[in-house]
């Protein structure tokens, strides 16, 4: 069984920098709007296939697992910026209480994640091309991963001494705790749907992280 290591990820990825997803996509059969429906999920699983990991590819154990993650990118002016913020990870209260920024999901993410960044054309466009691969080997005492840990230590005291429905998107300089779901109320039930919450990347660290690996 082939194993797929991050660094090797990145080399096949690479490869395809400057091709249109959607049009890969249609070769591994993979459905993105045929159907009259998006298939949310059609841009990773494409990347996936890119990146050389298949039913019979496996990541790498042992603690060299990585993480693909894809962000839309648009042009304003002459200038490609992010289009939205990026989930980073579900926030569990308990665990959020019960660990330091580097014991974190946080940081066990943002350590071996692969950005790949995706020009957004419109909704349900017919171009979707990958722009730029990017993965950056933090270290602890990084000063960007300082800040963020910051960010983190921010929300994770005030989860402890306000509680969880004191989160709010607006704490933290790059990432932030956001609500994530529908929220409201089931209209079938009548019932109020439970408050979730994540961690996402604003758009200005996702901006960050690929001026640094440019």
């Amino acid at each position: 069984m082939q194993i797929i290591t991050r660094p090797v990820a990145v080399e096949n990825l690479r490869k395809y920098i400057g091709q249109n997803l959607r049009t890969l996509a249609a070769g591994f059969g993979i459905t993105t709007y045929e159907t009259g429906k998006q298939n949310k999920g059609w841009k990773g699983l494409v990347l996936e296939r890119l990146a050389g990991l298949s039913t019979n590819v496996t990541k790498a154990p042992n603690g060299l697992t990585f993480e693909l993650k894809s962000v839309a990118f648009r042009f304003v002016g002459k200038d490609l910026v992010p289009k939205e913020t990026m989930a980073i990870t579900m926030i569990n209260p308990e665990e959020l209480k019960a660990h330091s920024f580097f014991e974190s999901h946080v940081w066990a993410k943002l350590k071996v994640v692969v950005f790949c960044a995706v020009e957004w054309s419109g909704q349900n466009a017919q171009s979707a091309k990958l722009l730029h691969v990017a993965s950056l080997d933090f270290a602890e005492d990084d000063a960007l991963i300082q800040e963020i840990k910051a960010d983190y230590d921010l929300i994770r005291n005030k989860l402890i001494k306000q509680g969880f429905k004191a989160l709010t998107g607006r704490d933290g300089k790059w990432i932030q705790a956001r609500t994530k779901g529908v929220g409201g109320i089931n209209p079938r039930t009548g019932a109020r749907r439970p408050i979730t919450r994540a961690f996402y990347a604003r758009t200005s660290l996702v901006k960050k992280i690929f001026e640094i690996a440019s």
